[in-house]
């Protein structure tokens, strides 16, 4: 029987509107940028195999998880180096035809100690960017 081959989700990285940011600035590679190379190189590395999967069926041993409660419907790259524990924010569009088929938008990120629990300021602000980016859908590119 022949296999049927799957196409990679498209990756983007969601990029602010002049309306809320006047430097169209684009926070998960402000975040990506700030990191060590190697840390940057391995979120970048989970992002490419989510990709692949595709990201409903992918299973990442922690490293891809789908958040829940207050954050629920977003999914986040998990990633430990350089003493901490770094997290790369991301949505799920399964239908995007304006971005070129299904497409993991990358909103942001944080780094954060091990054992301790991200700020809510910051959970807030990754909401705000989802919010931008369904008003908006701009990506860099």
């Amino acid at each position: 029987m022949p296999t049927r081959s799957v196409n990679p989700w498209r990756i983007h990285f969601f990029q602010r509107h002049g309306e809320d940011d006047p430097v169209l600035s684009v926070p998960a590679i402000d975040f990506l940028h700030g990191l060590p190379i190697k840390v940057a190189a391995e979120i970048h590395a989970v992002l490419d195999a989510v990709a692949k999967a595709p990201p409903p069926s992918f299973s990442g041993g922690g490293k891809w998880e789908a958040m829940h409660d207050e954050m629920s419907g977003y999914f986040e790259v998990r990633v430990q180096g350089g003493g901490n524990n770094h997290r790369l924010f991301c949505l799920l569009e399964r239908h995007a035809e304006d971005l070129g088929g299904p497409s993991i938008i990358c909103l942001g990120g944080l780094s954060k100690p091990p054992r301790t629990a991200a700020k809510s300021r910051d959970y807030e602000t990754i909401k705000q960017y989802g919010a931008e980016f369904v008003r908006w859908r701009t990506v860099l590119g």
